[in-house]
């Protein structure tokens, strides 16, 4: 596999993202099927995803927690429309050591059940009020279609469950998790995203209103990158969170849930990468620079190794995640290949004659061949290499952004509509009909991915039926 050419974006998209996902080694197919293996250096994406996702939870005041993987088939029960959406889905435990269980236990496909039944016993008072936690772990759900990190029967996520005292409190809570989640995007990943409110018909199972982050891969398909619900008060009365208020009486709480995966993995890779491989974001790859020593003699090596490492440790001193690649019996342009392939930010090249002017080649990943080479001196070379890393991170912000706004459209009529979802998105008035809304995506596969919350226009028509409409929603056909 290693010696094939990868595939292009243009020739094959779904192929190019397989074979991307397998040879930079982020995961593997696992036995079970649907599932997936995620390599180390997948799981180094992932980590650093989680850690500048949590370090904003914590900062507005959110703690991590841990509940049960297993859930009682009644309490999924309780709740009717969210047993309604999930059921297709659920993994149930009929036997348990040998002996058939008295009641079914499903595999948490979410956890709003179990957390829901958690919360009825410590909430009392209006003093418990807020609950703000969160948990990192996996969740099972039977998909029939799967794709790695895209879409897998079993996958990483956080998913946040909040309770409040009013409907007011819990609807800026998830408000504000939709901004959190769109700040990690744009800032950390350099995926522009568009906020917006899902229809109806999309919203989550038990939700009265759910909000999404929704992003444009490489080939003009969207991709919902992360779910902020406001419950209302649904799962409060199926479970019974109440809790006294400053007057004594007893109210039903209002409860939120929101998460991200690791679908966002397989974001990145989407919007970043290139037909050499993968291209991630500095902020966020597991290597933000590898050192390539060059050389041909022992004598050679011995000087460039050394030289090599002291500039390593320099660059970890200033805090850059860095390596050096002192792999013995393959090329330098194997080794060029290989790390292009991982989206490591930045190489290092250095060999004898570097060291006699006292300087290194840098080459950017995300600028190729000769526009993205430079020389450097050694001396001052920590600073040079932060300052290059932000304007990759910058770069990419804007080439994704650039790449997404050249591809929507706002169309005139229903056949520019249909043209325009061909390719990329479509920012067209709608009238909130389900009728149209399942109309479009009968006929042209797009759905409405989100009604923005930034609107530029008051009042328009409706793309399809034509009535009169206050709001406009981006379309576009997705993963």
């Amino acid at each position: 596999m290693a010696d094939q050419k990868l595939p292009t974006r243009a020739e094959d998209f779904s192929e190019w993202y397989n074979q991307i996902v397998l040879r930079a080694e982020l995961a593997d197919y696992a036995p079970v099927r649907g599932c997936m293996i995620v390599r180390p250096y997948g799981w180094a994406l992932w980590e650093n995803i989680q850690q500048a996702l949590d370090r904003r939870f914590k900062a507005t005041g959110h703690v991590n927690a841990a509940f049960p993987l297993l859930i009682p088939r009644s309490f999924i029960e309780k709740e009717q429309s969210h047993v309604a959406g999930f059921s297709p889905e659920l993994a149930v435990v009929t036997i348990g050591g040998g002996e058939k269980l008295e009641e079914p236990l499903v595999i948490r496909p979410t956890s709003e059940t179990i957390i829901g039944y958690a919360y009825a016993k410590w909430i009392q008072s209006y003093r418990d009020l807020p609950v703000l936690i969160n948990q990192w772990n996996s969740v099972v759900r039977w998909e029939l279609r799967t794709k790695l990190f895209l879409r897998t029967l079993e996958f990483f996520w956080q998913e946040g469950h909040t309770a409040h005292a009013t409907f007011d409190e819990a609807e800026a809570e998830t408000r504000q998790m939709l901004e959190i989640y769109a700040d990690f995007a744009i800032n950390e990943a350099a995926v522009p995203v568009i906020a917006g409110r899902k229809s109806a018909s999309e919203r989550f199972a038990g939700a009265d209103q759910t909000y999404s982050i929704e992003a444009m891969m490489g080939d003009g398909k969207a991709l919902q990158a992360g779910t902020s619900h406001n419950l209302g008060q649904n799962f409060a009365k199926a479970f019974n969170i109440r809790y006294l208020d400053r007057d004594g009486v007893l109210q039903f709480c209002w409860t939120t849930s929101w998460g991200l995966s690791t679908r966002f993995v397989g974001a990145i890779i989407m919007v970043h990468g290139d037909d050499q491989g993968l291209i991630l974001p500095p902020r966020l790859a597991p290597t933000q620079v590898v050192i390539v020593p060059i050389y041909k003699t022992d004598e050679e090596k011995t000087q460039v190794f050394d030289a090599a490492r002291k500039m390593r440790d320099a660059l970890i001193a200033a805090g850059v995640r860095v390596r050096t690649d002192e792999r013995e019996g393959t090329s330098p342009g194997f080794k060029f290949n290989d790390w292009e392939m991982r989206g490591v930010p930045l190489r290092i090249e250095i060999g004898p004659k570097d060291l006699a002017k006292g300087s290194v080649v840098l080459a950017r990943r995300d600028k190729p061949g000769k526009e993205g080479k430079s020389f450097q001196p050694q001396q001052g070379l920590p600073a040079a290499v932060s300052t290059i890393l932000e304007d990759i991170q910058a770069a990419l912000l804007t080439r994704a952004r650039n790449f997404r706004d050249a591809n929507t459209k706002e169309p005139k009529n229903y056949e520019e509509f249909k043209a325009a979802v061909e390719t990329g998105f479509a920012w067209a008035f709608w009238c909130g009909s389900p009728d149209c809304e399942a109309k479009i995506k009968e006929e042209t596969k797009a759905t409405v991915r989100c009604i923005p919350l930034a609107q530029t226009e008051s009042s328009g028509t409706c793309i399809l039926c034509g009535q009169r409409s206050t709001e406009k929603g981006i379309f576009g056909r997705a993963y």
